[in-house]
């Protein structure tokens, strides 16, 4: 298991388009993904899970990833939620 504190750098934060690429990225991995704010945690496959955190530029969120590909599948989407 991978866990990453991220701090979202989109200027946008995480509105609707920029959450259907995150849940497109997480896809793409074998192994799990979720997003925790807080107390919450979602899966970051789920459209409707991630539009429920509400998270805006400049959360802290932790990523925690598990299985085969659980690196890669880190390291993509910290790399996509710290672009500017």
């Amino acid at each position: 298991m991978v866990k990453k504190v991220v701090t979202i750098c989109r200027e946008e934060g995480l509105e609707a388009r920029p959450i259907a690429m995150l849940v497109q990225k997480a896809s793409q991995f074998a192994s799990t993904v979720y997003v925790e704010v807080g107390a919450k945690s979602v899966n970051a496959k789920s459209i409707m899970g991630m539009m429920s955190l509400n998270v805006t530029s400049g959360d802290e969120i932790v990523i925690v990833t598990n299985g085969a590909d659980e690196e890669a599948a880190a390291k993509e989407i910290e790399a996509y939620l710290t672009a500017q």
